[in-house]
C-alpha cells in the first residue's frame, strides 16, 4: 500500500480536503470534536497522509502567543492530530507529528499542544514534556486560570531554551477556550 504524506497550508487545501479532514476528526473523536476545535486547526500548517482508502492521518500547526516570565513566545501549537481507526498504531501518528515537529522547530520559539488521554503516550514518546506548572489564558476579562489544562499541556521548547515551571505559562485566548 503507497502512504504519501504532504503539507500544506490551509489556504491551499481544497474546500474536499477540507471536508476529508473534519470527517477524520469527527470519526476519531466520536463526535466531541467542536467547531471552535475545528477553528483552531485552521489557518497554519497541516500534515496529510493518505493511503489507498482516502486520508489516514491528520493534523496541524497554528501560531499562539504565550507569555511567559515577561516574554511573548510565537508557539507552534499542534491541533486536530487524528489517525483513522483502521490504521491506528501503524505509525502513521509519528510520522504526522514528525512533519509538525519541523514545522514547530524551524518557524516557532516554543511548541505546546493539549493531550487526549490517547495521544498523550505518543507525544511523550516523541520527546514532549508535560509542562508542570501554571497554565492559564488571556481571556477578555484578564488572566484565567485553566486547572483542566494542567497535566495535559505538553512543550517542546525548540529556540525558547528551558522554561522555568514556577513560572505559568499564559496562553492567547480562543473562542472556546474561557468558560
Amino acid at each position: 500500500m503507497t502512504i504519501r504524506l504532504r503539507t500544506a497550508h490551509t489556504a491551499d487545501l481544497t474546500p474536499a480536503e477540507l471536508r476529508a479532514v473534519r470527517t477524520l476528526l469527527d470519526d476519531a473523536f466520536e463526535g466531541d470534536f467542536s467547531d471552535e476545535d475545528w477553528d483552531h486547526g485552521l489557518g497554519g500548517m497541516h500534515a496529510l497522509v493518505h493511503d489507498g482508502s482516502g486520508l489516514a492521518a491528520h493534523g496541524s500547526v497554528v501560531m499562539r502567543r504565550v507569555l511567559h516570565r515577561g516574554r511573548s513566545l510565537r508557539t507552534g501549537y499542534v491541533e486536530a492530530v487524528a489517525v483513522r481507526a483502521d490504521v491506528r498504531r501503524t505509525g502513521l501518528g509519528g510520522r504526522i507529528m514528525a512533519a509538525l515537529e519541523g514545522v514547530v522547530d524551524r518557524a516557532y520559539t516554543l511548541g505546546a499542544l493539549s493531550a487526549s488521554d490517547a495521544g498523550a503516550a505518543l507525544y511523550a514518546a516523541r520527546g514532549w514534556q508535560v509542562w508542570p506548572g501554571r497554565i492559564s489564558a488571556l481571556g477578555p476579562d484578564g488572566i484565567v486560570h485553566l486547572p483542566d489544562e494542567e497535566g495535559t499541556t505538553f512543550v517542546r521548547p525548540a529556540s525558547a531554551g528551558p522554561l522555568d515551571p514556577s513560572h505559568g505559562l499564559v496562553f492567547d485566548w480562543r473562542d472556546g477556550d474561557v468558560l
